[in-house]
């Protein structure tokens, strides 16, 4: 039986060179073995902070009332811990898909593990489409009022 859920994983790296070298592909051969266990699984890696300001840019092109998380986003990348935190932290997709099936997304973690033991990734995380599982979207901050 197959699930009903789709799945996704992320990684995080430790340090900001390293995150550079992975947001910009570069081959360097620190990063030789994760582009491999990447090219067998035919995924490609995606740095949260690039989505999160990709999703503002395009918001703010058309319209941010159709981006219901435009402005916890916004809020986000701008600020400076956060940035620092998301520019480490990147989205697998296999075959141009940001959810996969189960059986997928357990063999790339499996074959992510191995990078994780020897440092060059710091936290492997799986996630599933099932919505008891995820947090709510951030509601939209207040508006303030003056007495």
């Amino acid at each position: 039986m197959t699930s009903q859920w789709q799945y996704q994983v992320r990684f995080d790296v430790n340090d900001s060179a390293t995150a550079e070298l992975a947001r910009r592909k570069l081959r360097d051969p620190a990063l030789a073995p994760l582009f491999d266990v990447l090219a067998e699984h035919r995924a490609a890696l995606k740095c949260q902070f690039d989505a999160f300001a990709e999703y503002v840019a395009a918001a703010e092109e058309h319209g941010v009332e159709n981006y219901p998380l435009y402005q916890w986003t916004k809020a986000t990348i701008e600020n400076p811990a956060k940035k620092e935190k998301y520019l480490k932290s990147f989205t697998l997709y296999v075959d141009d898909r940001e959810v996969y099936g189960k059986e997928i997304a357990d063999a790339l973690e499996a074959d992510l593990q191995p990078l994780a033991t020897s440092g060059l990734i710091s936290r492997i995380s799986k996630y599933d489409t099932n919505p008891a599982n995820n947090p709510q979207s951030p509601q939209r901050p207040r508006e303030r009022s003056d007495p």
